[in-house]
């Protein structure tokens, strides 16, 4: 993590006052006065203003607009995973409220908030996430009555629980579930006779993607979105 996050997130202050504290002086990493953001600090630092350590405090939450390409894992031998674009300290102790494929792309939630999470992951709370589905063949009439009534996967025992299909275009609709089975959309789709051609996260719970981020970005969950997972 850069110094000038490091206290902006440990302090409460802005990239502004962080970078008039270091031009003050007042800061050192471990005892060396540093008066650039831009150096680097790890969990093995420590970092002081106005000679008392300071450190990033509280569970952490955080909105990531994952872009193609990247997995919702540590590690992986073939592919980079999401967590390579955070620039954040003590990164083992993050994990993924819920993953993504690798091919698709949209909202992924990482905190190190285990209960919170698990408000997220488990199926018994039926937390709702919404998708941008882009389809290889047209919309069929009958395929929101199929949705609303569960679909058959293969390999599964029952049905799907209900679901809210809105079409957009003649290959293109939003997608709500409240569950999380393995490629639960691209396995619904292809229960009907259809393909997903791309695939994309808008929305988890009350909390939807911010249309500010850039592929690959990322930002903290302001308190009321935090709060939004446990009104559910």
């Amino acid at each position: 993590m850069r110094l000038d996050k490091f206290l902006c997130d440990s302090l409460g202050v802005t990239r502004r006052e962080a970078t008039i504290l270091l031009r003050k002086g007042e800061v050192t990493v471990n005892g060396e006065k540093k008066k650039s953001g831009s150096v680097k600090v790890t969990e093995q630092c420590c970092v002081e203003w106005q000679e008392r350590e300071i450190t990033v405090t509280g569970p952490r939450y955080i909105m990531l607009y994952k872009p193609e390409g990247f997995v919702c894992s540590h590690e992986d031998g073939s592919n980079q995973t999401a967590f390579e674009l955070l620039d954040e300290i003590k990164m083992d102790a993050l994990h993924f409220a819920g993953r993504l494929d690798v091919d698709t792309t949209g909202l992924v939630l990482i905190t190190d908030d285990g209960q919170w999470s698990h408000r997220i992951t488990s199926p018994k709370h039926k937390c709702e996430k919404t998708y941008r589905v882009w389809l290889d063949e047209p919309v069929e009439e009958d395929y929101v009555e199929k949705f609303k009534e569960g679909i058959q996967l293969r390999s599964e025992k029952g049905l799907t629980l209900p679901a809210h299909l809105e079409v957009r275009a003649e290959k293109e609709v939003l997608l709500t579930i409240h569950e999380g089975k393995y490629h639960q959309v691209k396995r619904m789709f292809a229960a009907l006779g259809n393909k997903v051609e791309a695939l994309h996260r808008e929305r988890i719970g009350d909390i939807i993607l911010d249309e500010e981020l850039e592929l690959g970005e990322y930002r903290y969950l302001t308190e009321e979105e935090v709060n939004s997972i446990w009104q559910k």
